[in-house]
């Protein structure tokens, strides 16, 4: 059978490139391995039933604040799309039993903040006030196809609109280290280490250049609108995808695992599934999947130019990540008080320089001493998640090696995560436990995801890399996934690639999978 356009991978920018597609008139099919659609943004009951786990993205933030959204929000909410939207969005908790937090109550913040620093307190509302001026012209910057002429004309407008010294900001931000953009605005250890964690969500330790703008636009992101979430979990948001792209005509099929792409004369003319079954396509190959995942897997290096392989074999995947998922009998009871139970995420790092080790021990094979931790608790704004006075909890554990050289505590043995997960699982537990001493009794079931097991589940979480490959300066922007094809074509004809691994990167955005699908469409 012959489609207009075949989609490999039913992750949300693969949807959302065929979205465009099916509504310019295409014939359009969607191909997803798996036997349900989603790619890294799931939802499953893999403790108990009846308490839903988003088994790894879960902050929808990005879309919620998306172009995409924006021009199909009615469409999504007519299939189901619920949000849920928890005005305290993060917080950092320290190891003397403090914590501060970030709300939409800009007061309530500032107040945290005063308890370390009247001048941060200070600094904090001058960085929201440049936040408010400057993100009208930026975000439609993050969110233009890299390089192009509406790029061009944006940072234009910008300088227009806001002078030399806008512009002048946003390229020192771009380039900076978290610790470089915090030691300039900030004096406490602690505001400090509650802005740097958003680094270390897209690779940036510390120390990395590149890692600072993450962390300013997070944050003051957060601090104006919250964080958003799915309803009964971010599988709505994949569900209210597939709908409308059904109701336009694609077609989705699961359980269809390709096995290459058909190339002839230099053009990708469609797809060779694992049962042999070929798939005709007349205008377009798009891969939603990792870099190489695509090149030297379902498409041989021989027919591919010598110096496009270099570059494909130089693609580099940020460090693993664990994804511990908890069945509760009620929320930690947090050793900084009720009032953290209140807060989406709840960073553990606790300070820069533990997060600087972690990185480090992780970025040299070694099973970190103590890692970063991201806890979601999407209970506190969402019960429909868990069974009436229960709860789920979210833990992502990065950086991680995804091959163990040894541990940095020389405690575990093992080498391979299929023996030791679980016992590195207690360590992280452990580490939990010292935030909030009564979790172990409140603990009735969990599940406990390796960075083996991500790249089992999604072969696009290439060694666990949850962020399929490095955000760093040298594989970001217009270099993304490689310098010189930063717009989602490839050396072969009619070939395309979308996903994290392109332009504008990580997160449930839907930036490149809209880029590519107006791109095609003409629009």
């Amino acid at each position: 059978m012959a489609y207009d356009a075949v989609i490999i991978g039913a992750g949300h920018n693969g949807i959302v490139a065929g979205i465009y597609l099916a509504k310019a008139g295409w014939k359009v099919l969607v191909l997803e391995r798996n036997e349900e659609p989603g790619g890294a943004v799931r939802t499953a009951e893999v403790t108990l039933p009846g308490f839903r786990h988003d088994l790894f993205a879960t902050n929808l933030n990005l879309f919620a604040g998306s172009p995409f959204y924006s021009e199909f929000k009615d469409a999504l909410h007519e299939k189901g799309l619920e949000f849920v939207s928890n005005p305290h969005a993060f917080s950092s908790a320290y190891p003397d039993g403090g914590y501060l937090g970030v709300s939409t109550d800009l007061a309530a913040t500032l107040e945290n903040i005063r308890r370390y620093s009247a001048r941060d307190a200070a600094s904090w509302s001058s960085l929201l006030e440049r936040f408010k001026r400057s993100a009208p012209h930026l975000f439609p910057l993050l969110g233009a196809a890299m390089p192009s002429w509406k790029l061009v004309s944006g940072i234009y407008g910008g300088a227009r609109a806001c002078g030399l010294d806008w512009l002048r900001d946003t390229a020192q931000l771009m380039v900076s280290s978290s610790r470089d953009f915090l030691d300039t605005h900030f004096e406490s250890d602690e505001v400090k280490s509650l802005v740097a964690p958003w680094g270390m969500h897209l690779d940036f330790p510390p120390d990395a250049a590149g890692g600072a703008l993450i962390c300013y636009l997070e944050t003051m992101a957060d601090q104006l609108n919250g964080m958003v979430i799915g309803r009964g979990g971010c599988g709505n948001l994949i569900d209210a995808l597939t709908g409308l792209f059904s109701s336009l005509g694609g077609e989705l099929r699961c359980g269809a695992e390709v096995a290459s792409v058909e190339v002839f004369s230099g053009r990708a003319t469609g797809l060779r599934l694992t049962d042999g079954e070929i798939i005709h396509a007349n205008k377009a190959v798009i891969a939603n999947t990792a870099p190489t995942v695509l090149f030297g897997k379902l498409i041989g290096s021989e027919k591919l130019p010598g110096s496009f392989n270099d570059k494909v074999e130089k693609y580099r995947y940020g460090p693993g990540t664990m994804m511990i998922h908890l069945a509760l009998s009620g929320l930690p009871g947090w050793r900084g008080g009720d009032e953290l139970s209140k807060y989406m995420y709840v960073h553990l790092a606790p300070y820069l320089g533990d997060m600087a080790q972690a990185y480090v021990e992780a970025m040299s094979g070694l099973l970190p001493s103590s890692p970063v931790l991201v806890v979601g608790q999407p209970t506190a704004a969402d019960p429909s998640r868990a069974p009436e006075g229960r709860h789920v909890l979210w833990i992502q554990v990065r950086p991680l090696p995804a091959s163990i050289k040894e541990d940095a505590r020389r405690e575990i043995d093992g080498r391979d995560w299929d023996e030791i997960k679980e016992t590195y699982a207690d360590r992280v537990i452990d580490k939990l436990a010292e935030y909030a001493p009564d979790i172990k009794g409140k603990i009735l079931a969990r599940a406990v995801f390796s960075p083996k097991d991500l790249e089992r589940s999604n072969p696009n979480l290439v060694g666990g890399d949850s962020v399929c490959g490095s955000h760093h300066l040298c594989q970001n922007y217009f270099m993304r996934p490689f310098p010189g094809w930063s717009r989602y074509k490839t050396p072969i004809k009619d070939l395309y690639i979308v996903g994290a691994a392109t332009w504008p990167g990580a997160g449930v955005g839907a930036g490149s999978g809209r880029l590519l699908g107006k791109m095609l469409t003409g629009k």
